[in-house]
């Protein structure tokens, strides 16, 4: 049994009426409400009658996931699939205690976020106050430290249900939103996209193998403020030629981020990634770019990753942006899978990512999401 501080209630066990304050550990562990008794005798003399009320639960979750395989057969059903990576059975969506302060998208029937919405088809690029700064700042700190705790649930049998599910709990203790959770009905708290996945990967059952590559992309909501960032990690025994891809990636974004000051151009951000992928065999994905970051999630400036764009703008302090570069082994063209949301290559090969969220300074820029490391090289990589 289990004690509890919640208020007294009448014990559960027939011809009972004393107070009660210990609450079963099994139905606390299955979420059944109530199941409250007054003493360890009370509530093992009335156990045989109260474990048919673990048996009910269990036989409605039972129902439940096969419903969820039901709709993953019918989901996936003819699905010509360009890489070896199949998707596994997606966990039900989970709701954030009321307490937590979410964006206006959380509770919309659609995920959609009206305030985004509203800026839909303005270029103008917001200067952050001093206290805005913070704000998006407070965010990155927290967003870096639920990344890091994702990081260390990564290993060959590790779900990436599993590592959602770490991000989620991490938010939860920081009193933050993750903010893919419900955005445009996105299911869960993060993206984890393994091998030939470029983005928005949704996290399933399948099981990493030794080999896989993973992106674990991480945004939290703090206060009224979003951080983004996201990262590319070893699984076990990987391929050399894997390795060269991610070192590359983040090589890509290591160079753009030493571009950013007041004056430059967002559309030559793209040139410097483009220019250093393809000199190591690589293709840059034109489909997905980085984006102006605050109190909303997506917003002006738009950041494409790829040479000759048409980007609108020029950095001046104050602005905050992403820069997220998707690097790919092969062409830089891209499929979506029936969920709507995970972007695969054309050509089934493998695709790597890193990201950070941006501020821009008087002489250069802050990485809002750095590691704190002092040398500042990426934990996941064997750079030998």
């Amino acid at each position: 049994m289990a004690a509890s501080t919640v208020t007294a209630r009448v014990c559960e066990t027939t011809s009972c009426s004393k107070d009660a304050k210990l609450q079963c550990p099994t139905c606390i562990k299955l979420g059944i409400p109530g199941s409250y008794f007054c003493n360890q005798e009370c509530f093992k003399s009335f156990w045989q009658e109260h474990k048919k009320v673990h048996k009910k639960a269990k036989n409605e979750a039972k129902t439940i996931e096969q419903q969820l395989l039901e709709h993953q057969k019918s989901l996936w059903a003819g699905v010509r699939f360009t890489g070896p990576l199949r998707p596994g059975t997606v966990p039900e969506m989970r709701t954030v205690p009321d307490h937590i302060p979410r964006p206006d998208y959380a509770s919309h029937p659609e995920g959609e976020p009206l305030s985004e919405r509203a800026m839909r088809g303005n270029n103008s690029i917001r200067i952050l106050t001093d206290e805005e700064q913070e704000g998006v700042r407070q965010a990155c700190r927290i967003g870096r430290e639920v990344l890091d705790i994702a990081a260390k649930t990564i290993g060959i049998g590790v779900t990436t249900a599993e590592i959602d599910t770490a991000v989620y709990d991490a938010c939860i203790d920081r009193q933050c939103y993750p903010s893919p959770l419900n955005y445009y009905c996105f299911p869960a708290s993060c993206c984890t996209s393994v091998n030939e996945v470029i983005c928005h990967g949704i996290p399933d059952s399948r099981k990493l193998e030794d080999g896989d590559i993973v992106n674990v992309d991480i945004s939290v909501y703090y206060k009224g403020y979003h951080g983004d960032l996201n990262e590319t990690f070893f699984v076990g025994n990987v391929d050399e030629k894997y390795k060269k891809l991610v070192k590359t990636t983040w090589e890509c974004l290591d160079l753009a981020i030493k571009e950013v000051k007041p004056g430059v151009r967002y559309r030559d951000i793209g040139g410097v990634i483009q220019k250093h992928a393809q000199a190591h065999g690589f293709s840059v994905v034109r489909s997905y770019c980085g984006h102006g970051i605050h109190q909303l999630f997506h917003t002006a400036p738009s950041v494409p990753h790829y040479a000759k764009n048409k980007a609108i703008g020029v950095m001046k302090p104050g602005h905050c942006f992403t820069i997220e570069p998707m690097i790919n082994e092969g062409t830089w063209r891209d499929e979506t899978w029936p969920d709507k949301w995970t972007a695969v290559t054309e050509d089934g090969k493998r695709s790597a990512q890193f990201e950070h969220t941006l501020l821009v300074t008087d002489t250069g820029c802050e990485i809002l999401t750095r590691r704190l490391e002092k040398d500042g090289q990426p934990h996941f990589m064997d750079l030998k």
